[in-house]
């Protein structure tokens, strides 16, 4: 009797200590993104994807369109494990690591294989590490999975089929010294002008193009005013998934098992939606009477080179970056 009772006592003491873990596992999961864009539903499908593989030990709740608070506020409840996940761009983690600015730089990769081998060097790895140090904070998985883009483009009143086509044209751009070099170097004509001022710049002759990722060329209707789209690959870009290491840790190994099983999947569609999107996308356009071409970027990464070489001499790009990008090259046949 006094047996039985103990092991029932034990018995419901543990299921209701398993009840109490399985309801204080639950994280918050930040995000800039509306629900219905295209990364909203792959943030969606990772907080779906989760539950499922861990069997309800771990729910993510998804808190769209800075619910949580912009950029600088939500880093600090991250560091505080009040958020457990920012979904956004790597760069802004440069804050604790500055050599992390440098995972998106323009023209420096041959291709997106290129800049996903780069990304999962020692190099940048090691940059992971010294942001983690500081900040408690690193990337849930392989930092290239989450596709953010899918790929940048030229836009433009003029045909751009070429690297030459961009000797001379009077470019939009952000205020950013690195980004204002590069296009300089590239042979433009730079001017500053703020994102919601693009499309009237364009119609009004202040300016005769803009970069932008595919995905936003339609939402700012850009193509109305520069009918000529040039895909040109500037730069890579993910979405980071930057984690909360304390939490990750606190997990079980099957729950975080689960997790990053979730995360690949998510990888995978991100990797399916955003071309998807991006291929309607064109297409609607090219009905309206765009003209869309994909350039030879070989010609743009050739002639970026001795500008990263000077910037190395001038001590200006963190030490191993062209080592770097050297070894992680393809060998050419």
């Amino acid at each position: 009797m006094t047996i039985r009772t103990k092991f029932t006592l034990a018995t419901a003491m543990a299921l209701a200590l398993g009840g109490t873990a399985q309801a204080e596992t639950t994280w918050r999961m930040a995000t800039k993104m509306p629900v219905d864009s295209p990364e909203g539903k792959v943030f969606e499908r990772f907080s779906e994807l989760t539950e499922e593989y861990t069997d309800g030990e771990l729910i993510i709740d998804v808190y769209p369109n800075e619910q949580l608070g912009k950029e600088d506020a939500v880093l600090e409840q991250l560091q505080a494990n009040i958020i457990q996940i920012y979904a956004e761009g790597f760069g802004y983690m440069k804050k604790w690591e500055p050599a992390l600015a440098w995972t998106s730089a323009a023209f420096a990769f041959d291709d997106f294989d290129h800049w996903q081998r780069f990304m999962e060097s020692d190099l940048v790895t090691g940059w992971f590490d010294s942001a983690a140090e500081q900040s408690g904070v690193r990337p849930l998985g392989n930092p290239t999975r989450i596709l953010r883009g899918p790929f940048r483009v030229m836009v433009s009143n003029t045909p751009v089929e070429s690297f030459e086509d961009v000797e001379g044209i009077k470019l939009r751009m952000h205020e950013n010294k690195q980004a204002i070099q590069t296009w300089d170097h590239l042979g433009a004509d730079v001017t500053t002008l703020p994102w919601t001022e693009v499309y009237q710049g364009i119609s009004k002759g202040i300016v005769e193009a803009v970069n932008s990722p595919i995905a936003l060329v339609q939402s700012m209707r850009f193509n109305e005013v520069a009918p000529y789209i040039a895909r040109h690959d500037e730069y890579w870009q993910s979405v980071g998934f930057m984690v909360n290491e304390q939490a990750l840790a606190d997990l079980s190994d099957e729950t975080r098992d689960g997790l990053m099983q979730a995360y690949e999947e998510a990888g995978d569609y991100s990797q399916d939606l955003m071309f998807e999107v991006a291929d309607e996308s064109i297409a609607e356009m090219e009905e309206a009477g765009v003209t869309y071409t994909v350039l030879d970027t070989a010609p743009f990464v050739e002639s970026m080179r001795s500008f990263y070489e000077e910037m190395a001499s001038s001590g200006e790009l963190p030490e191993g970056f062209l080592e770097a990008v050297e070894e992680t090259r393809a060998p050419s046949n």
